[in-house]
């Protein structure tokens, strides 16, 4: 594990950028509390760091950074959906935060030779790490599947930010083991023992698997079923410079998203039958995805 010393030296530029960040010219929207709150987290990390090594715990520098980090690109994120995404640099914002919000990831590997960043940053963190870029990339997506004339110019791109968003939502799915029911489960525990078993501990953990359902159904729909030839053989600077590095093996839309949506129809209509979830939407995205097409 590294000394202290190093995670300070790591963050040196990292707390000037976010400065910077903080520091820059504002438009109206996002919402100012984060802000305040990413910026007092700031501030007490330039003073931990300036301690050094005598009272700076590596893990705790680590884990504020990522709360400043949190906290700032979600009112900026904030402040992008507000302008529904609006102008040309729309993406180019979109890539920004979602570079910002693997880095705390990345300063982790940096500092932390033999630790995974989810032994140092907590389940929570680096879930909300996942989250927030996948969620991010649906917002995004929802907004510029309207913009016919920019779909048209752009599929492509458009087709990565998918692939990309439903990647960062499974990866945000698969950090906690979902629960093995056995035969000691009491009736009145049966609901929640449902859910866990389906690798669902919170609202936020059914958001992702409706949000990746749907996102492979626009995949399907604007994209079309090729397997997205279209991105293999494009030259990889049109499309490398839409996320920070490559999120693996292509999505097959149709599949994934069947199975996604079932699980959320499942579960909204047993465990949680009785809490306001709404299925209609889902029924129908699914109907889509189990058509044939030729």
């Amino acid at each position: 594990m590294a000394e202290p010393g190093s995670a300070v030296s790591a963050l040196g530029p990292r707390l000037e950028a976010l400065g910077r960040r903080l520091a820059a010219p504002r438009g109206a929207g996002g919402d100012g509390a984060f802000l305040a709150r990413g910026s007092a987290a700031l501030e007490k990390l330039k003073d931990l760091c300036k301690e050094g090594k005598e009272k700076a715990h590596h893990s705790t520098l680590l884990q504020l950074y990522t709360q400043a980090v949190l906290d700032i690109t979600y009112f900026e994120e904030s402040q992008l959906v507000d302008e529904d995404f609006a102008g040309e640099s729309s993406l180019q914002k979109v890539k920004e935060l979602i570079c910002m919000l693997s880095d705390p990831e990345d300063l982790v590997r940096e500092c932390s030779i033999n630790e995974e960043p989810i032994n140092i940053l907590s389940t929570d963190s680096v879930e909300c790490l996942y989250w927030r870029k996948g969620a991010l990339l649906y917002m995004y997506c929802h907004t510029a599947k309207e913009r016919s004339e920019w779909l048209r110019g752009n599929i492509a791109a458009f087709r990565k930010c998918l692939n990309d968003g439903v990647h960062y939502l499974m990866k945000m799915l698969s950090f906690r083991c979902p629960l093995h029911l056995d035969g000691d489960v009491s009736l009145q525990d049966k609901d929640t023992a449902g859910l866990l078993s389906e690798g669902i501990f919170s609202d936020t953990h059914l958001l992702a698997m409706m949000y990746s359902g749907e996102m492979c159904y626009w995949g399907l729909k604007y994209c079309g079923e090729e397997k997205q030839e279209s991105l293999k053989v494009m030259d990889s600077t049109s499309v490398s410079d839409l996320s920070c590095r490559s999120q693996g093996a292509l999505v097959d839309f149709r599949e994934l998203g069947k199975t996604m949506l079932t699980k959320y129809v499942t579960v909204c209509e047993g465990p949680l039958r009785d809490h306001g979830w709404n299925t209609t939407s889902a029924k129908q995205m699914l109907c889509y995805l189990k058509e044939t097409h030729s």
